[in-house]
């Protein structure tokens, strides 16, 4: 795989590749629309496929906010065309990783000396590489280690990077202006503390030796003496990368084990810690040998708030869908509905709203719920499409839902979808 000797750190440097990479779009759009003219074909998914090449291959580039977009973005099947999908997915753990030399500088930088005066053998090549960093195995007294490594400049880079990204997102993806302002400073807010890694050892110390009595889960041990601001040293996991477990046999029992190991470990966060793990995608899981699920990634973090929560998982009660009063309050206080909305809005959105919820608290509604249910997905992945092209929505003047929900949000998507694509029965009840 190709690798980097520079990152783009500078505002000019950063918006020069951002300029870069919608120029190659545009000609991709004229390519695309000059061969309509003149053959009278068209082949939208031969655009969608060389816009997303350009785009990721752009992001790889710059790394940090802009690359950490495209991976989240990677995740909504109903916002991007397979192409994007399939493109951007590769952030999340196979991205282009950075040269020896810059790592070498980045310990220079927080240890006075190289890796290979620290550890007892350092790989040169990256074993992994994502939006915010890359990891390299060493090994140090007998012990095999993980570590992270930040690329230049990523903590720098985050609120430029997200205004730069604004208007691909946009245009391209047909956001809602008011929704994405409202909640990109929660986004924004994530990703900061992402890339202080002093942040991530203390919460992953914290967190993981809080949740190690679920049943069929691994945490690393974590090395605050080789860690630094940039760098974090924790135990190497053997196994395999979610992402590439699931394109290989699993058989069904250990599919199940696996599923229940993940859905207890969020269960346990949401509800006991009040902290969650806001970061569910397959780069952030290791199965190993025997089946169980290793948690490698603590840098995405929601601590959620007690009036939220309180408030947020009144959805999951069964009066919110069947007395009007109760949920008139919670879909007030969760602003689905406003009262300045006008009667027709009002209608709409509760119509909506009521249809979501129903929804995505299915599996919350029986003792167990089958999540290689295609007929559910189907139905959930349709809704979401509808709602992509409503035109009220798009339109919207005021944000639909606090910013307190983005994360949660995403972590149950994110938890739903993994856990569809294990094909796992979960018992879903407590």
């Amino acid at each position: 795989m190709k690798e980097f000797d520079r990152i783009p750190v500078t505002k000019v440097q950063r918006a020069s590749k951002f300029l870069s990479a919608g120029a190659k779009i545009g000609t991709n759009y004229l390519k695309h629309y000059g061969k309509q003219l003149v053959t009278g074909e068209t082949d939208r998914d031969q655009l969608h496929a060389d816009n997303a090449k350009d785009i990721y291959n752009s992001l790889s580039e710059l790394k940090g906010g802009a690359l950490k977009v495209a991976q989240m973005l990677s995740m909504d099947r109903n916002l991007l065309p397979t192409a994007y999908q399939q493109k951007f997915a590769m952030a999340q753990y196979s991205a282009p990783p950075l040269s020896y030399p810059l790592v070498v500088k980045t310990f220079q930088k927080y240890f006075d000396k190289s890796p290979d005066k620290i550890f007892d053998t350092f790989t040169t090549k990256a074993v992994n590489a994502a939006s915010m960093g890359q990891v390299h195995q060493a090994t140090l007294k007998g012990k095999k280690l993980a570590v992270k490594i930040q690329y230049p400049g990523v903590g720098d880079s985050v609120k430029s990077d997200l205004a730069m990204v604004k208007p691909i997102a946009l245009t391209m993806f047909k956001l809602n202006p008011v929704e994405y302002n409202e909640f990109i400073q929660e986004v924004e807010s994530r990703m900061l503390e992402e890339t202080d890694y002093t942040l991530e050892l203390k919460r992953s110390m914290e967190l993981s030796e809080k949740s190690k009595g679920i049943k069929n889960i691994l945490f690393p041990t974590y090395y605050p003496e080789y860690s630094s601001p940039r760098v974090l040293t924790m135990d190497w996991l053997e196994g395999k990368p979610l992402g590439q477990a699931l394109k290989e046999e699993i058989p069904l029992e250990a599919r199940n084990t696996l599923g229940q190991a993940m859905w207890d470990f969020y269960h346990f966060q949401m509800h006991t810690l009040r902290a969650v793990h806001a970061d569910p995608h397959p780069g952030n899981f290791i199965i190993t040998p025997d089946y169980k699920l290793g948690i490698i990634d603590f840098g995405c973090v929601k601590e959620i708030p007690v009036d939220f929560y309180n408030t947020y998982f009144q959805l999951l009660e069964g009066n919110v869908l069947s007395d009007a009063a109760v949920q008139k309050k919670v879909f007030s206080d969760l602003r689905f509905v406003y009262p300045e909305d006008t009667p027709k809005e009002k209608e709409f959105f509760t119509g909506i709203f009521v249809k979501l919820v129903e929804l995505l608290s299915r599996p919350f509604r029986s003792e167990q719920f089958d999540f290689a249910d295609n007929a559910y997905f189907d139905e959930l992945f349709s809704f979401g499409e509808q709602l992509s092209t409503m035109k009220e929505l798009r339109d919207s003047k005021r944000a639909r839902g606090v910013s307190d929900a983005v994360y949660i949000n995403r972590t149950y998507f994110g938890l739903y979808t993994i856990l569809h694509d294990l094909k796992a029965t979960i018992k879903t009840a407590y």
